[in-house]
């Protein structure tokens, strides 16, 4: 792992200005530069750089950062993987932290791995343009498939030569060993010894990663033997996870962020010859069916998503496999079935970008509709077989997590089908509950998209929505917080290789158990209620918080004291029993305060930097502005900057969220006066009242810190 002396070298050397303007056509616009957004379809400039705080933001997406931030989300790649993209471009050299024997191991067989197929590409390739049985057969299948020499250069294709061991014995007279030629599957050994080539007599079609790392290969045999198999890939190893990978997404993932949409197809010769006629957006599942390691790695670049098939009779029953976990997944999902005969290798090389634009323009068909209409002719006038279809098309409909979405669908096939929509609603609630109680049984999450999917919330990425009824007080005792262990959602798994942070073990939330008062229904997420007062408390951590806020000697203990804005800010929330009820909030707050008295800590430079991507743009949010003043504004007179009044600003925000705390505290009061008065129970209303005066002191208290405000209601 790169230690953290030679990420600060490489954080300060990464000027903001610099790196994005290898990517963005940047003008001056005051003290900051500015132009269009590379992570949307932006028509007005509207991507703000900032030089003095060393950071990027978008203000019509939101997205932007650091320079390490923002080559992750242009370049797709992870957090160590930019340092390292980073550091290359400013020529610093990289020190890694000392691994312990076990990580050493591992790493140096999956870097040997790497470096062995690595290799193998090189020799395929080698054998394809310099030997002669390559010349002859590899090139001549290329060349007859219409692949031009610059597209075979592109996806590194090659040729292995129709010997048993003509592989193995070129590698390991290059030094390399048998163990790992085995582990990546380059050659087969049997136990008497024996060695033979996986590949011979194949042409090759190296899979890489999204960092363009070769970890496995496809073959493609060129005899016509019933007895062999036509296609040959690499078997399943440390560095290769077949459900994880996708053919082609390494050339295909900007033009996918690009386009906003990615095209689906089943082989090898598909996304390349798609790509030779100007369509780049495509990636293939290699012939398999989809899993959800592949699906979450298309919708990291978008949510929609569109199937190409054959347009037999097998493509149209494979166009009907897999599509439910798009579906799932929330993924916006057409079906385009080609001209019978045709497929997405011969269809493209019979049309230019446009006309295959065209064509699936006027094709494209949502898999909802598609799957209504196919399922509805084959059924005819035949009741039995009607019904059936009719329940699976329903049972496709109910996985869709989006509500709206789900509305739409079912006011549609009510139409199609001519049954009723409320029968159809009738039907998909009672599969949604039955699935839902059958997660629930199973200790998983339920179905419900409320609880599963984050709201949008462009200032906020990874919130996580708070059950509100959570936050009210039981009737005769104070309002239970939650536990102070509770850490934040963690960042995607795919962000970071498991080599080098190792599997994440993030225990439940320990919030107290929450009763619904319907249990056949949900209880709707919402925000914290005092997620608006947090947020502001966090800007002034994350803009100042190892600034001193405080610094006096203590009368009783002769002793000085300092207060830094985070630490302050923790103490005297905690001081009231009071936290931060946003876990990623929470969480910024407890590093920022235990890091502040750290030396050299700054905590804009160290939550901008931070491998979190939600905790890093949060950070990059609250830091930036649109507009500042210009030089021209302070050179006649001295203006009063935010952190001089630290001590004002800090102070009476903390103050207006424990006030919206005891307000809230009081209204659910008078509830249970209201309530406990009507069942007749004087008792608990002589308590609660009790209870409202003590609350009502202490709002006065906060009143006259906070001042006398006037309320309008409109």
């Amino acid at each position: 792992m790169i230690d953290q002396p030679t990420i600060d070298r490489i954080l300060d050397a990464a000027n903001i200005v610099d790196v994005v303007s290898e990517f963005v056509t940047l003008r001056k616009r005051g003290i900051n530069y500015v132009g269009l957004c590379p992570f949307h379809t932006d028509k007005t400039p509207s991507f703000y750089v900032s030089p003095a705080k060393n950071i990027c933001k978008c203000f019509a997406c939101g997205e932007g950062g650091t320079a390490v931030h923002f080559i992750m989300k242009h370049e797709q790649l992870n957090y160590f993987d930019a340092l390292r993209y980073l550091a290359k471009k400013y020529n610093i050299e990289i020190q890694e932290r000392e691994l312990t024997d076990k990580e050493k191991q591992r790493r140096s067989d999956r870097e040997s791995m790497l470096i062995v197929n690595s290799w193998a590409q090189q020799y395929f390739s080698t054998q394809l343009y310099e030997h002669v049985e390559g010349k002859t057969v590899g090139l001549r299948y290329f060349a007859e498939r219409g692949f031009r020499e610059d597209t075979i250069r592109k996806f590194q294709l090659g040729y292995s030569l129709d010997q048993r061991d003509a592989l193995y014995k070129a590698a390991t007279k290059n030094g390399y060993k048998k163990e790992f030629l085995e582990k990546t599957g380059l050659v087969i050994v049997y136990d008497n010894g024996g060695v033979n080539d996986r590949f011979r007599g194949r042409v090759i079609f190296p899979v890489h990663t999204l960092s363009g790392k070769v970890v496995a290969f496809g073959g493609r045999v060129l005899k016509k033997d019933e007895k062999t198999a036509k296609y040959v890939n690499s078997p399943e190893s440390e560095i290769y996870h077949k459900s994880n990978e996708l053919y082609g997404i390494y050339f295909a993932k900007q033009a996918i962020v690009k386009e906003d949409r990615c095209f689906l197809v089943e082989g090898y010769t598909d996304v390349i010859s798609m790509h030779q006629a100007g369509i780049e957006n495509v990636v293939a599942s290699s012939g398999t069916a989809l899993t959800q390691g592949q699906i979450r790695l298309i919708h990291r670049f978008t949510s929609n998503i569109t199937v190409l098939y054959d347009g037999d009779a097998a493509g149209i029953k494979a166009a009907l496999r897999g599509i439910d976990l798009l579906l799932e997944d929330g993924m916006n999902v057409k079906v385009v079935l080609l001209p019978n005969g045709e497929d997405p290798d011969s269809f493209a090389r019979k049309h230019n970008a446009s006309q295959f634009a065209e064509f699936i323009k006027q094709s494209e068909t949502d898999f909802i509709r598609f799957k209504t209409r196919l399922l509805l002719d084959d059924a005819g006038n035949d009741p039995i077989k009607r019904s059936s279809l009719i329940t699976d098309i329903i049972r496709t409909v109910a996985i869709i997590p989006d509500n709206i979405a789900r509305s739409i669908y079912i006011r549609e096939c009510s139409a199609m089908m001519e049954i009723d929509e409320q029968v159809l609603l009738n039907e998909v609630n009672k599969i949604r509950l039955s699935k839902e109680e059958r997660q629930n049984t199973q200790g998983t999450p339920p179905v419900s998209n409320t609880m599963s999917i984050i709201p949008e919330y462009p200032d906020i990425p990874g919130y996580q929505p708070i059950v509100e009824d959570s936050f009210l007080p039981p009737p005769d005792d104070a309002m239970p917080l939650p536990d102070d262990n509770m850490p934040p959602p963690p960042p995607p798994m795919e962000e970071y290789p498991m080599e080098e942070t190792g599997p994440m073990e993030v225990p439940p939330p320990d919030f107290p158990p929450v009763q619904p008062t319907q249990p056949a229904h949900p209880v709707q997420p919402k925000r914290s209620p005092y997620e608006v007062y947090e947020l502001t408390l966090l800007k002034y951590i994350v803009r100042y918080g190892e600034q001193v806020l405080f610094d006096y000697v203590d009368e009783e203990t002769n002793e000085q004291v300092i207060m830094r804005v985070a630490e302050y800010i923790r103490y005297d929330l905690e001081r009231d029993d009071l936290t931060f009820y946003t876990p990623i909030f929470k969480s910024m707050l407890d590093e920022a305060s235990e890091k502040c008295k750290t030396e050299g800590f700054k905590a804009s430079r160290y939550f901008l930097a931070h491998p979190d991507p939600n905790v890093s743009r949060l950070a990059a949010n609250l830091i930036s502005e649109k507009y500042q003043l210009s030089k021209y504004h302070s050179k006649y007179r001295e203006l009063e900057q935010e952190q001089d009044k630290l001590d004002q600003l800090v102070i009476r925000e903390l103050y207006a969220m424990k006030d919206a705390y005891i307000l809230r505290q009081i209204k659910e009061t008078q509830l249970g006066i209201k309530e406990a008065h009507a069942q007749g129970n004087e008792d608990k209303v002589f308590e609660l009242m009790k209870q409202l005066t003590h609350l009502n002191e202490i709002k006065n208290v906060l009143s006259k810190e906070l001042g006398e405000r006037i309320v309008l209601k409109m």
